[in-house]
């Protein structure tokens, strides 16, 4: 079980949106490169890093600060937002990043993901962003007709690292994650989930780490970290603790 800290980029800053709206936008570290050294510091062992721009503009628009985290920090990178070519997969994985995050293009061209895949084994991940159970894409902007599972399903045995799953409805206004149908797409598909959305609290830690949540891959951390609603120390103790008992 991984907790991922957040790094959303937005005109070159560290920020959090609420329910995804950019207008709503506030800035927690003008500096992202430091933000990502101190997550380091403080002992998470990933970094997930989203180029909010680059959501709604289908192109990287904040490289430079991704360039500048990835200098800053030896903990894995996993970026999404605006990545919709293989070229444009190639070039950010050659610049050191773990794992690119697709996500409106695994839902424009699911084939795309497919060959990246096949190209970039164990380096892509698939962000499905669901408002009211269905898919959203284009920087949650606009609505798909298309349910979770069901484009969840199409990635079924092409070699998808993780499923990063986001209830739009929920993020950035820490009221809980949406256990129910993140546990539900999690049954539904053999690929690894991470929860993202709402996390608000270590009543959320103490949940992950129940049982019937052990198939997740872990979850997604933004604003309950950046206003010390979760306490870093103790949410890493609680999950290494509970390594431990099921190592």
């Amino acid at each position: 079980m991984i907790l991922f800290p957040a790094i959303d980029l937005k005109d070159g800053q560290c920020v959090r949106l609420k329910l995804g709206d950019m207008e709503q936008a506030t800035v927690y570290n003008p500096d992202p490169a430091a933000q990502a050294l101190a997550f380091e510091q403080q002992g998470f062992e990933w970094l997930h890093v989203v180029d909010l721009n680059g959501a709604f503009a289908g192109e990287s628009v904040n490289g430079a600060a991704v360039e500048a985290i990835l200098k800053a920090t030896r903990n894995p990178v996993q970026l999404g937002g605006g990545i919709r070519t293989l070229a444009h997969i190639e070039a950010w994985l050659a610049k050191g990043l773990s794992r690119v995050i697709l996500g409106t293009i695994a839902v424009r061209d699911p084939e795309l993901v497919k060959e990246a895949c096949r190209l970039f084994p164990g380096k892509v991940a698939v962000g499905i962003d669901a408002k009211g159970g269905k898919v959203a894409v284009e920087g949650w902007a606009e609505a798909s007709e298309l349910g979770v599972i069901e484009l969840a399903r199409k990635f079924e045995g092409a070699g998808v690292a993780a499923i990063i799953y986001t209830d739009i409805d929920r993020d950035g206004i820490l009221a809980g994650i949406n256990w129910e149908s993140t546990l539900a797409l999690a049954d539904a598909v053999s690929i690894p989930v991470i929860a993202s959305g709402g996390l608000a609290s270590i009543a959320d830690i103490r949940r992950m780490l129940q049982p019937d949540a052990a198939k997740l891959e872990g979850a997604i951390s933004g604003r309950a970290l950046y206003d010390g609603r979760i306490d870093p120390q103790e949410a890493l103790s609680l999950i290494q603790a509970a390594r431990k008992e099921r190592a």
